[in-house]
Parts: C-alpha cells; sequence; structure tokens
C-alpha cells in the first residue's frame, strides 16, 4: 500500500490542516464567490462542474458570504443540497469568507441525498463517485471549533491564499453567483475538456488521500501515540476499496492484531437491539444480542466521553450465577448509533480510551462505505424491478400461470418454482404453475398441497426464508423429488386483508442458499405479482364479477373501492421499505357537453375507448380504475414523480390520438407521489385531484405535478380538489 505522508504545517497549509484534523471540507471565497482556496467534497465538485446545478450551488455560496459579511461572525446554514455549512469572515484586508463543513450531520439528510442519487434528480452522476468521499460528522462541535480556527488566522489568511486565483483553488474552479458554469467546467464534449476532466480525476485521487488522513478527525484531540496514528491512517486508506461486510472484517482483524486482544464481535443494530454479524476467540459462535434502552442516551454519552458500556450477560431465566462481562463501544454517524464493537477480553483503562477514539474516528468512512453499498444495492434493485416489469409486457393469456411463474422463478434465478392460488370457498391453495424437474408431479398432484409450508405461510401472512431445510425442524423432500440444494423461499401474496396465493422458489442456480436480498427482491414485486394474480383469477370468475363489486361493468376496468384497498396497502408497502409511488387523478375534459350533444350511450362508448387507450399505456403492475362518473384514476407502485409524468404525458397523448366516434376527446391529469407529507390514501387522493383541477384550470389537455402546484403557491397545506 502507498505510504500516506504527513501534511506540512507550513503557514501555507494550515486551513489543509484544520481540515485534516476536523475531517471537514474547506473552501475561501470572494465577493464574487470565485474560490481561492479549496479541500472539498466529492458532492461538491461534482455539483459545481454541473451545468444544471452549478448556478444553485454559487448562489448558495454567494448566499453565504453575504451573510457572515453583515453579520460580522459565523453564521450556520444549510445548503440546498442538505450539507451543513458555516461561513466565516475573515479578518483581511479584502472581504473573504471561509465555508467550513459541506458536511452531513443529520442522518435525514444523508438519507434524502442517496434517495436524490438513487431515483432523483441527482441520479446522473456517478453513485460511487458521487459519495467517494463526502464528509459524515455527525455533530456541529466539529464545525463550530475548526471555524474558531480559521477565525484565529486573521491575516495570515492572505498569506496563505498568496494572491491565488479561482484556477489555484486545488483544481476545483467554481462560476459566480448565478453564472452558468464555464465550457471547462461541463460534462467533457471536446478532446481538450477531456484532457481536464482527466487531470480534475486525478486531483480526486489526491483529495482522497487526504480525506484518509483524517484519521482523528472525529475526536479533535490527538492520541499521544503517534505510532497509533500511523496505523489508524494505513488502515483507513485499506477501507475504502473494500466492500462494508469486508471493511467489518477488517476493523475486527486489524483491533485483534494491534492490540492482541483474542474475543471481539461486530453488532448491526435491528430496531430496538444489537445483533452479531461476525465474531472472533471466545465470542465466536455464540449467539448473543444486545437489548437497547428506551433511547441511545447512555450509547452517545459513552461516546462523547470516550468510554465502554459495561455488559452483564444474562440468560433466559435472568442473571447468570457467574455472569461473564464485555465492554461494548458505540459507533454513530449523523445522530444515530447504527453499530458497535464488543471485547470479550479484559481491557486497560487507556486501551478503552483508545478502542473508543478508534470507533469514533472510524465511523464516517463506514457510513461511506454503507452508503456506497446502498446506492449499489438500490440500482441493482431497480434494474430487476424493470426487467421484470418488461418480461410482464409479454404475458400470454393463453399461458398467463406459466409465463408468470417462469418470469418470478427467473428473477430469483431459481430453477424449481411453483405459484399456488387461494380458493375462498373451498379453503384450499391450487397448483396453478410449476416449473423445474418433477414439474408434471406438482401440477397433476390430486391430494391436498402446500399443507406442510405453503399453508402455514398464507395464514401467517409472513414470508419464509429457509437457508437449510435440515436445521429448521421440517423434514426434507422425498429423496426421488431431486432437489439440489436444502433452501428455499415460501411467499404470500396478499391484497389488503385478502389472501391471493404463494410463490414457492427452490435450487438457486449458483447452487447457494437464499437470503435477505432474495427476500427484498420478492418484497419488490410482490405488489405486481399479487394484482396479476387477482385479476386472473376474477377473469376466471367472470359469473361472480358484480358480487366481488370489484370491477367496473362498463370499462372492464376496477372499480374505486378495489382501487382505494390497494392504494392503502401501496402506501404502507412504500413506507415500510422506502419504495417511491405515484398516484394519478384523470378527467375526460368537457364530458358533459358530450353527453349533451350526443347522448348517454355515446358517452360511454367513449369511456370505454378512453379505459382502451390505459390498458393499451400502462404497464402491468400499474393499477387503473374507474373512480367515478368521467373520472380514473391510476395507482403506479415503485414508480418516481419524473416517470409518472412521463407515463401521464404518454396517456395523454395516446387519447388525444385516438379516433371517437363523433369528436376528439382528451384528458387532463393531475399527479401526487407518496412523501412525508402524503402518507395516506386521502392525502394522495385530495393532491392528485388538486393537480388535476389546476390541469383543468390551465387549459385542460395537460399534466399537472402537485410538488410543482405546492411549489408555485409556496402552500404547505392541502388545497382541496375541485371539478369543472
Amino acid at each position: 500500500m502507498k505510504r500516506i505522508e504527513p501534511i506540512n504545517d507550513s503557514p501555507e497549509n494550515q486551513l489543509e490542516i484544520i481540515a485534516d484534523e476536523s475531517g471537514l471540507a474547506v473552501i475561501v471565497v470572494d465577493e464574487k464567490s470565485s474560490v481561492l482556496k479549496a479541500n472539498n467534497n466529492s458532492i461538491c465538485e461534482l455539483l459545481y462542474a454541473s451545468e444544471g446545478f452549478a448556478p444553485r450551488c454559487a448562489g448558495d455560496c454567494g448566499r453565504a458570504f453575504r451573510m457572515a459579511v453583515e453579520a460580522g461572525k459565523a453564521v450556520s446554514y444549510e445548503c440546498y443540497a442538505g450539507l451543513d455549512c458555516l461561513a466565516v469572515p475573515l479578518k483581511t484586508e479584502k472581504p473573504l469568507v471561509a465555508i467550513v463543513g459541506r458536511a452531513f450531520t443529520k442522518a435525514e439528510n444523508y438519507r434524502k441525498a442517496t434517495e436524490r442519487a438513487i431515483a432523483g434528480d441527482w441520479n446522473k452522476f456517478p453513485p460511487t463517485r458521487f459519495f467517494e468521499n463526502v464528509l459524515i460528522n455527525g455533530s456541529v462541535n466539529n464545525l463550530e471549533a475548526a471555524a474558531k480556527r480559521i477565525a484565529a488566522l486573521g491575516e495570515d489568511v492572505a498569506k496563505i491564499i498568496g494572491g491565488a486565483n479561482p484556477s489555484d483553488a486545488g483544481g476545483v474552479r467554481e462560476p459566480q453567483v448565478g453564472s452558468a458554469p464555464k465550457a471547462q467546467d461541463r460534462a467533457p464534449e471536446t478532446a481538450k475538456a477531456a484532457e481536464q476532466q482527466e487531470k480534475a480525476g486525478s486531483e480526486i485521487t489526491r483529495r482522497i488521500a487526504e480525506f484518509h488522513r483524517q484519521s482523528a478527525g472525529a475526536a479533535r484531540k490527538p492520541l499521544e501515540d503517534s505510532e497509533d496514528i500511523t496505523a489508524w491512517r494505513s488502515l483507513f486508506g485499506s477501507l475504502f476499496n473494500l466492500s462494508y461486510a469486508e471493511a467489518c472484517r477488517s476493523i475486527v482483524g486489524f483491533l485483534s492484531r494491534r492490540y492482541e486482544i483474542a474475543s471481539l464481535a461486530w453488532l448491526e443494530r435491528r430496531d430496538d437491539r444489537f445483533v452479531s454479524i461476525l465474531a472472533t476467540g471466545a465470542l465466536e459462535g455464540q449467539a448473543f444480542r444486545v437489548n437497547l434502552p428506551a433511547n441511545d442516551k447512555l450509547l452517545f454519552e459513552a461516546l462523547e466521553n470516550e468510554r465502554s458500556l459495561e455488559l452483564r450477560e444474562r440468560g433466559r431465566g435472568g442473571e447468570r450465577a457467574n455472569p461473564k462481562t464485555v465492554a461494548l463501544f458505540p459507533v454513530a454517524v449523523g445522530g444515530e448509533v447504527q453499530s458497535a464493537l464488543v471485547v470479550g477480553d479484559e481491557l486497560k483503562e487507556e486501551l478503552k480510551r483508545r478502542i473508543a477514539k478508534f470507533c469514533k474516528t472510524v465511523a464516517a468512512q463506514l457510513e461511506i462505505l454503507r452508503l456506497r453499498e446502498e446506492v449499489r444495492r438500490r440500482n441493482w434493485l431497480a434494474e430487476a424491478l424493470e426487467k421484470f416489469n418488461e418480461s410482464l409486457k409479454n404475458l400470454d393469456a393463453e399461458d398467463f400461470w406459466s409465463h408468470l411463474t417462469r418470469v418470478s422463478a427467473e428473477l430469483m434465478r431459481a430453477e424449481r418454482s411453483s405459484l399456488l392460488v387461494f380458493d375462498e370457498k373451498s379453503d384450499s391453495l391450487t397448483v396453478k404453475a410449476a416449473i423445474g424437474a418433477t414439474a408434471d408431479r406438482i401440477t397433476n398432484k390430486t391430494e391436498k398441497i402446500g399443507d406442510r409450508v405453503a399453508r402455514v405461510v398464507l395464514n401467517n401472512g409472513r414470508p419464509v426464508v429457509v437457508r437449510d431445510i435440515g436445521k429448521v425442524g421440517l423434514s426434507p423432500a422425498p429423496k426421488d423429488w431431486k432437489y439440489k440444494t436444502n433452501s428455499f423461499i415460501s411467499y404470500p401474496f396478499k391484497i389488503g386483508s385478502r389472501r391471493v396465493g404463494v410463490l414457492n422458489v427452490a435450487d438457486k442456480a449458483d447452487g447457494g442458499p437464499y437470503g435477505e436480498s432474495d427476500l427484498e427482491l420478492l418484497n419488490a414485486i410482490a405488489p405486481q405479482v399479487a394484482v396479476l394474480i387477482d385479476r386472473a383469477t376474477l377473469k376466471s370468475r367472470a359469473g361472480e364479477y358484480e358480487q366481488l363489486s370489484v370491477t367496473d361493468g362498463l370499462t372492464g376496468l376496477l372499480n374505486r373501492r378495489y382501487l382505494e384497498e390497494r392504494l392503502a396497502e401501496e402506501i404502507k408497502r412504500s413506507n415500510r421499505y422506502g419504495y417511491p409511488m405515484c398516484f394519478m387523478m384523470i378527467d375526460v375534459d368537457q364530458f358533459k357537453s358530450y353527453n349533451d350533444a350526443f347522448g348517454h350511450t355515446e358517452g360511454d362508448k367513449a369511456l370505454k375507448l378512453v379505459a382502451q387507450c390505459f390498458r393499451e399505456t400502462l404497464r402491468g403492475a400499474d393499477v387503473a380504475a374507474r373512480y367515478g362518473g368521467e373520472e380514473f384514476s391510476i395507482l403506479l407502485p415503485q414508480t418516481t414523480t419524473a416517470e409518472a409524468e412521463t407515463i401521464a404525458e404518454r396517456l395523454r397523448a395516446h387519447v388525444e390520438a385516438m379516433t371517437f366516434p363523433n369528436r376528439a376527446i382528451t384528458v387532463s391529469i393531475g399527479i401526487a407521489s407518496c412523501s412525508l407529507e402524503l402518507n395516506s390514501a386521502q392525502d394522495l387522493i385530495v393532491a392528485a385531484d388538486s393537480a388535476l383541477y389546476s390541469a383543468k384550470r390551465k387549459g385542460r389537455n395537460t399534466v399537472h405535478v402537485y410538488d410543482d402546484l405546492k411549489k408555485s403557491s409556496g402552500s404547505k397545506n392541502l388545497p382541496e380538489g375541485r371539478r369543472e
């Protein structure tokens, strides 16, 4: 590994030293928002080099400059990207301001940033590069301490800047307030621009190396032992190229070797407890968990005081006669304790202090790795869902069940799969399709099927992931069934409280066991599969439509009752798993005049053609319903606002291009997306209806988005939707 030399402590490098020791980014700007000195982070670099976002970045820096100069003291603010900053006026002949921080101090903000990078307006940036060295600090104390040190530099800042201009700012050239980026700031479109981009990449690599040197960044108090600092920096540099899980193993191995500790365990937070994911020595192989207190006060007290929590072993019947004790060291970032290190060996107080400081310091690096992994995971999930939805477009009505089973199995990389549908009247499961070895034996089975696992799963409403059937008390399948592995998933599908069916997958193609990532993928496709199964089942019971009262007799679409039930279910899923979801309200423009001019019979024909446009345009997972009269609504699971707007525009154009018997017909569409503000069925309906009313009021035959309506009105309250 390349050795990283310590930073020179000459006056010219004071800003870099402060940035390095505090673990923060620092830039110096003038009244034109030109950057004279920079120690930046990857988010700021990419946004400032982007034509679309640079004006907003420059505007925020310009606003910070004015606030600090007018106040004559450090001013705290949060930029539009969610980064916390302090603008510090510098005592120099020429007005200058140092912007300190550009770091996330709130867990909510860096999670929002992750969402924007995955499915929002930042998704054009490479996710791993976007979070390459973003600083996640966890406390405003570091910002304030760094700001005081910079302010204390006084006139020395002039020496540090040394007459620099923007081109000397460490490879970062930032535009003036409100101006568009220069040509060299844009994506490389010419050979010269490509060469500049390559140089910028080298500069980013250099800054990453500097970032790794912030070994004592979170602690602010340097260790007395310089050998510890050197060893830590070496470790931190190596973590950057590892996955999160590999980094955790590397940390445990490092501490074990460095401090001769035999028994260690790395814990991850699961709701109200910590669970062990890897362990060494006497802790290895032990199934133990740590229940957390009602709040994290004790954990943060230990973190701030650089000490451990002493935990005593308890059995199921209470405390044991000779309980073992362990030391727990919390690892916190962004105001949340997500991980912890447990040491089973007896430690001296000085060593406890060092390990506590280590855990406090390594937290930022670990959270960067966690975020990068989350981005990669979400990208993988989005790609898998896109492929799945594309496959659903080719569903053959004559071979519906086997096709749906095959598509699901391919997504899960399962060599065997079976789809069972629940019949409420007979209270039984029926095998609709099966693939893989001995599939015929399953589909031709005359006796009850699924009683061993599928029935239990369906009744409980919870999926079962079995890594090894031999370890869960279930008897293995007969040998002549020729299963290759002992791992399987049995997944129940429900719509509201109604049980729909069960999907079983087994024999993973790579021979490995099924796990949490496979379950997450099934959670993602469950809404689509449940709706498809339910629709197919309803069609097979054509005579029971009126009794079930879930379809509209005129258009053949689902009705309002069914839609509202599915909407409530999808909102729960969106809130639980963080999936995007959108809802549309659609109204046929001037339909009353159409009825008055041509009669209700012709009006009914027109509504049928509008419904046909919906069926021809929408994806397999989307749920279209007749809401009432000439109004329709559409539920779009796992769909971002931008995607929903594209689908809505496609719908609008299709209806406009459709040939109607008497005269042209158009529709107006309002869109609302599930969010923290809109997280109930009623809120989404009212919001989409408000956007629909706005579309009709402003000319009809158009698409309006509720978020845009709210921004333009500046109101946080939900306006009441109205119809013409």
